[in-house]
Formats: C-alpha cells, sequence, structure tokens
C-alpha cells in the first residue's frame, strides 16, 4: 500500500536535495514522477527546484488555489507513479489532503519535503497537516554551530544578529537563515534583548 510521508528538517539539512535524489532514483527505475512546489517559493525561480549543493530540476508550482487531486485525474492518462512536492510547509492543509486521497484513491506514494517549523519555532499550516495525516514522518538532521543538533530555523536580520518578529514566510537563503538548536537560539534571543 501507498503512503503519505513528511521527510521534514530545519534549513540546511538536504531537504530539496533529498526530493531531487528520490526523484532520481525512481526514474533509474523507469517510474514517472511527478515533481512540484508550491508556487509562493520564487527563491530559485517560479518553477525550480534547487539545492543548496547544486541539483536543480523543472517542476510544476502549485497556486494555492489548486486542487491536487483534480489536477491529479485530470493527467490521470499520464499516470505519474509517484508524487514528490518540495517545501512542502507551503502547502495549504487542502491541498496536503488532496494528497492524503491521491494516495488513498490510486495508491501512488506521495514525497513531501520540507520545514516543520518556522523562525518562531511555531507550525506551518501545511506541514501541521502533514504531521496529523502522513502515515510515515522522519527527519532529516543537520547540526548547530555548536554540534548538537539544530532544530531551529533561525532567521538573522541584515547585520546577522536572531530576529524574532515578522511575517512567518520570508524567503531566503544562508544569508537569511541558519539552523540552531533551541538551546542556542535561545541564548541568541537573550543576547539580543541584552543589547
Amino acid at each position: 500500500m501507498a503512503k503519505l510521508y513528511f521527510r521534514y528538517g530545519v534549513m540546511g539539512s538536504s531537504k530539496s536535495a533529498q526530493a531531487l535524489i528520490t526523484k532520481f532514483n525512481y526514474e533509474e527505475q523507469g517510474m514517472r514522477v511527478w515533481l512540484l512546489k508550491p508556487a509562493r517559493d520564487t527563491r530559485d525561480g517560479f518553477n525550480i527546484i534547487r539545492s543548496r549543493i547544486g541539483l536543480e530540476q523543472e517542476g510544476d508550482a502549485i497556486e494555492e488555489d489548486v486542487d491536487l487531486f483534480a489536477v491529479f485525474q485530470e493527467r490521470e492518462k499520464e499516470f505519474y507513479e509517484v508524487i514528490i512536492v518540495d517545501e512542502a510547509q507551503f502547502l495549504m492543509p487542502e491541498q496536503v489532503e488532496q494528497l492524503r486521497d491521491i494516495v488513498d484513491t490510486y495508491n501512488i506514494p506521495v514525497l513531501c519535503f520540507g520545514l516543520r517549523t518556522d523562525f518562531r519555532t511555531k507550525l506551518f499550516p501545511g506541514s501541521a497537516r502533514l504531521l496529523e495525516l502522513a502515515d510515515s514522518i522522519s527527519e532529516l538532521k543537520t547540526v548547530c554551530a555548536c554540534g548538537k543538533k539544530a532544530t531551529v530555523n533561525a532567521r538573522l536580520d541584515q547585520e546577522g544578529h536572531v530576529i524574532t518578529q515578522g511575517e512567518q514566510i520570508f524567503l531566503g537563503g544562508n544569508e537569511s537563515y541558519r539552523p540552531m538548536c533551541y538551546r542556542c537560539w535561545k541564548k541568541a534571543i537573550k543576547k539580543e534583548a541584552e543589547e
């Protein structure tokens, strides 16, 4: 039986690289893959999925109002054998439910890669729904500068200071985010408050 998978990690934990490697592995076996990402992720281009290590592939950019189940039904003649979603935290909760329906109706595995929480350690709506509905949940790990496991996507201002105010979604890379353990994140916040 196919499953809905959620593979999450902080910034820099190789989520996009893993998504693209997984796509390659399925295609090596002759399987057709539908690669997609939410359209609000325009950091590397509208329909480009790119990892920090340089892997890159075109995929379908999905707007917030797109019914993924309906699109899959329209494309049924192409018969994808697997669906891979990058930046899954930006999915609408309804889209996660639609992916769940594809898994159950068509017995097609859906692998979602994304962040679990934002820079304030709050769940993204898409990630929350994935945590509620996924059959398999696994963490892609990376480390904090102190050597402990990073669990926080620390957002940085232009001077490199950790910040905790702002919109939930702010697209950026290494210049805007740093993976940190919770302890180092709290220390950085305290230090900023004292200055």
